[in-house]
């Protein structure tokens, strides 16, 4: 679109000694106008579509295989089989160009009889890069790529710059020597390595996450785990250990609360994990589980898990049921909120819940998370794009003539906004806000939209 700029300045036209033309004779240039604007926008983009555009190829090296990640509006890649494990990205604007490429330290995962890595994870944490390989962690500046720190163990963001690690001590010698193949139960260090006993005691730290420098330590007894308090407040540290729950400031490690977790049927707890502001304790032994507040580390509810198990076909929500149905439980209450058919998979996506068929049908519908009440019907489209950390639910489905269409529901959105298409015929497909990257038989290719 072109601006003018009126120059109130100017002289007026009887001072030029210039005769201004009556306003009907503008009437017929300005139509015409108007009319190859409108032909040129409808070119522009097929109705109903947003902004839609290809981009280009990342091409993929010969014979190999590329994992797939994006975060901060930026495309990264890693060969999944190999020698290297060399982190590429990729700026996709104007076309896909490599930023910079680094070498991530190899985890505890790697495979060396086959050459293939464990999984890698890449998240943009405020003005820092965290990839994830396998258990191993790496703080990376995501403008050059240096790597600032790396640790063999898995690390946890926390919110304000910070993050907390669980470091399981075991006693020398307990090592498992997995030439023998000597049956037993194992137990597992932070860096993936197995032992025959139980550890003796785990290190909690809450680390600074930009340096690595530990700024506090806790080390209770037994096998703990440390995870990120949700909910509103300041960044803080729940860890749930065999006779206690504690609530830590994620900067100075201060316990901020304590509760005492009573054992069940004469065993305490054996798992645990934070749903948004709840922690939901497990004693797999009692066949029980507990959800507390976070903050105020108050039990909320207990449910007995032999009457109620745990479907394998519910992700990022609290589920109960059996071979009929799922139902869905409201986190603070324990209640059951809404159910569906036990054939039905449920995944918590972009504040909302997608309900897709069985053995990858299609999704179905999207529904309110809280009520189960049908928000925008999805017949039609084949299939989810996996989304990173993307605001909208991104689908896909075929076209006629071949290739793919792409969609997105917006948040708060009745209907799938229709994006555009793209000539792929196999292959995934990730997206996020801004892009859409799909693999095909050259290597990765990518498209921009705007809703």
């Amino acid at each position: 679109m072109a601006l003018i700029e009126l120059d109130r300045d100017a002289p007026p036209e009887r001072l030029t000694g210039r005769r201004t033309p009556p306003p009907w004779r503008y009437r017929p240039a300005g139509l015409a106008l108007a009319v190859l604007l409108l032909l040129a926008v409808a070119g522009a983009a097929p109705p109903g579509s947003t902004f839609w555009r290809p981009l280009g190829l990342i091409p993929t090296g010969a014979g190999a295989e590329l994992s797939l990640q994006m975060a901060g509006g930026r495309v990264f890649t890693i060969p999944v089989v190999g020698q290297s494990r060399t982190l590429t990205a990729w700026e996709p604007q104007p076309s896909p160009h490599p930023v910079w490429s680094v070498e991530v330290p190899v985890s505890a995962t790697y495979d060396p009889v086959n050459g293939i890595f464990g999984a890698v994870r890449v998240q943009r944490v405020g003005d820092l890069l965290l990839v994830g390989a396998g258990l191993s962690s790496t703080v990376l500046d995501p403008e050059t790529g240096r790597i600032r720190w790396t640790t063999p163990n898995r690390i946890t963001p926390v919110g304000d710059g910070l993050a907390v690690l669980a470091d399981r001590i075991f006693r020398p010698g307990t090592l498992y020597d997995q030439e023998s193949g000597d049956p037993g139960m194992l137990y597992f260090s932070s860096d993936g390595q197995p032992h025959v006993e139980p550890p003796v005691r785990t290190e909690v730290r809450g680390l600074d996450l930009a340096t690595g420098a530990v700024l506090w330590t806790a080390a209770p007894a037994g096998s703990v785990t440390a995870e990120a308090a949700g909910g509103d407040g300041p960044a803080a540290v729940v860890i749930t250990a065999s006779d206690r729950l504690s609530l830590r400031d994620a900067r100075t490690g201060e316990v901020l609360r304590e509760a005492e977790l009573p054992e069940e049927a004469g065993s305490g707890p054996g798992t645990s994990d934070v749903l948004d502001d709840v922690a939901l304790i497990g004693y797999p032994d009692a066949g029980l589980q507990a959800g507390y507040d976070v903050r105020t580390l108050r039990r909320l509810w207990t449910r007995d898990l032999h009457t109620d198990g745990e479907p394998d076909n519910c992700t990022g929500l609290l589920c109960t049921g059996g071979d009929r149905e799922v139902r869905v439980l409201d986190r603070h209450t324990g209640q059951v909120i809404w159910s569906s058919p036990a054939t039905v998979q449920l995944a918590y996506r972009a504040g909302s819940v997608l309900m897709s068929g069985p053995d990858g049908d299609g999704p179905g519908l999207l529904v309110d998370a809280g009520t189960g009440m049908p928000r925008a019907d999805l017949t039609g489209w084949t299939g989810e794009v996996e989304g990173f950390d993307a605001r909208a639910v991104l689908l896909w489905r075929h076209e006629r003539g071949g290739g793919r269409a792409f969609g997105a529901v917006l948040p708060g959105s009745t209907e799938v906004r229709y994006l555009g298409a793209a000539d792929v015929l196999g292959g995934d497909c990730g997206g996020d806000d801004r892009y859409v990257v799909c693999r095909d038989v050259r290597g990765l290719r990518v498209w921009a939209y705007r809703v």
